[in-house]
């Protein structure tokens, strides 16, 4: 009540201020008594319509669920459980044993699991989660007024775990459209609607908790956070906005129950429609190829790449022949923009490019050496079976050889290093076309196994420039101290996967 009040209070002296602003002003003299104070009054007084313009919470979400509920189905599938399936329970498990004494053969039998989709074309086509249709024998959809109806799947992307179907009802169907995920803000409302532990159409509501979370489910992963309840069931179903458009597809929980605890997420809309336009259109979705492997900076990597922050993406190799191969973007260099969008965090470059059409050519910003450079790229289209755009694999071989020959050590990194023979590339399965420098030994309490380096691991640039002998890395590690650096960057090669390492330099 008392910030009531002064708002009020607030409001008739600005009235009062205006009255006498106005007379004043029919005065030729009157513009040199207003002063700054009634400026800056009438500048307050222009703002204060917009401050008070905040959307209050809905009395009810009946008209939207009334809306939107038609649109939202059920989706029942059915899928064959092989004898040595671990998906059994213990009557099962223990029919399996009778059989077993009995000398029958173990039976395969059918089990059934129950999602959530929306409807998005009056024609039939519904979309729902991958997760919630894989590996079923038989989809079939209950509609709202309890209508069942066989469903035919289009297509179906694992990595956004996303799904299509089609269903002939013989007649239009409701449906919902898109809206644009990119438009909420935390703390905006939002309803789901699905069909959680199989009870039939439910509401919930609930705000935007966060936006664009990386949960590990995928290479693009950009889920929008929610407390609305999201139950076992809910997979699929569709989140709305106050306007009745759909901005998400609810996917998953974070639970140690099983249960909702607040805790769920959901596929952004901008995300999902353009996969599923091209399932309907193609059968799959058609995502864009850069054709580059790439890995995150840490702050000590961007000092080391003299960079002015730890944003953008790292490329740790190149694809031969590929999209970006064939415009000019090489192994160190670190994609900053990509097609005007600014590359945060190296997992939103995975995204942007699989969100671009192929055949498109597009401007690459990276930088190089110190200097920012402009590459046009083709993109190609990426090869679903053949992906390996958006693996940073850290070769997690704990294989490590033993040191077969004396090397020279490098007390400043830690390291123990040799020119690689003939004999190194056997004991250390070195491919025939590495080069570089091999290390043979690490100074466990060296700055070099800090950052896990290992005998084996071949260091084939430091700073972006090669390296043939332990000399040459020495004279890099020297040049880097004289110009007053503290950290060095090692492109390192382990069992065929180049990644980039910034290893401090010691004393």
């Amino acid at each position: 009540m008392t910030i009531y009040r002064r708002i009020s209070l607030g409001q008739t002296g600005a009235k009062a201020a205006v009255d006498r602003i106005g007379r004043l002003a029919t005065d030729p003299r009157g513009w040199r008594k207003l002063g700054l104070a009634a400026v800056l009054m009438l500048c307050w007084v222009g703002m204060a319509p917009q401050l008070a313009q905040a959307r209050s919470a809905p009395e009810s979400f009946a008209d939207l669920a009334d809306r939107s509920l038609p649109a939202v189905v059920n989706v029942a599938t059915t899928q064959t459980i092989t004898a040595d399936s671990q998906m059994q329970d213990l009557d099962e498990m223990f029919r399996d044993f009778l059989d077993k004494r009995q000398g029958a053969k173990p039976r395969p039998r059918k089990a059934t699991s129950l999602g959530s989709g929306f409807i998005i074309d009056p024609s039939g086509y519904i979309v729902t989660n991958n997760h919630v249709v894989e590996n079923a024998d038989e989809i079939m959809v209950v509609m709202h007024d309890d209508t069942e109806l066989k469903a035919k799947l289009i297509g179906r992307d694992p990595k956004t775990d996303l799904a299509l179907l089609k269903v002939d009802a013989g007649k239009p169907l409701p449906y919902v459209k898109w809206g644009d995920s990119g438009a909420m803000r935390i703390g905006d409302w939002v309803l789901a609607i699905g069909n959680p532990f199989g009870l039939g159409g439910s509401v919930t509501a609930g705000i935007v908790s966060a936006r664009q979370r990386d949960i590990n489910a995928g290479p693009y992963d950009d889920f929008i956070q929610t407390d609305a309840s999201i139950n076992r069931g809910n997979s699929g179903g569709p989140m709305f906005n106050m306007d009745g458009e759909v901005v998400g597809i609810n996917s998953a929980i974070f639970s140690p129950s099983g249960g909702s605890v607040g805790i769920g997420f959901a596929i952004p809309s901008n995300l999902a429609k353009p996969v599923i336009e091209q399932i309907q259109q193609f059968g799959h979705p058609r995502r864009g190829w850069l054709g580059v492997r790439i890995q995150s900076i840490s702050p000590d990597l961007a000092e080391g790449l003299k960079l002015p922050s730890d944003k953008g993406a790292l490329v740790a190799g190149v694809s031969k022949d590929g999209p970006a191969d064939k415009a000019g973007i090489k192994q160190g260099d670190v994609v900053l923009k990509f097609d005007g969008k600014e590359v945060t965090q190296m997992r939103g470059l995975p995204r942007m490019v699989a969100e671009t059409a192929f055949g498109k050519t597009v401007d690459v910003i990276i930088w190089r050496k110190g200097q920012q450079m402009t590459i046009p790229v083709l993109l190609g289209e990426l090869d679903e079976k053949a992906d390996a755009l958006a693996d940073d694999q850290s070769g997690d071989n704990q294989d490590q050889q033993q040191p077969s020959e004396q090397g020279s050590k490098l007390k400043s990194l830690g390291l123990e290093l040799a020119t690689i023979s003939a004999k190194q590339r056997q004991d250390f399965e070195l491919d025939k076309d590495v080069t570089g420098v091999v290390i043979v030994d690490v100074d466990p309490d060296g700055p070099a196994a800090e950052k896990d380096l290992r005998p084996g691991d071949v260091i084939v640039e430091i700073d972006q420039k090669a390296v043939d002998s332990p000399k040459d890395v020495a004279a890099r590690v020297k040049t880097a101290q004289d110009n007053g650096y503290r950290v060095v960057t090692l492109l390192v090669n382990r069992k065929g996967d180049s990644q980039w390492v910034a290893v401090k330099i010691g004393k």
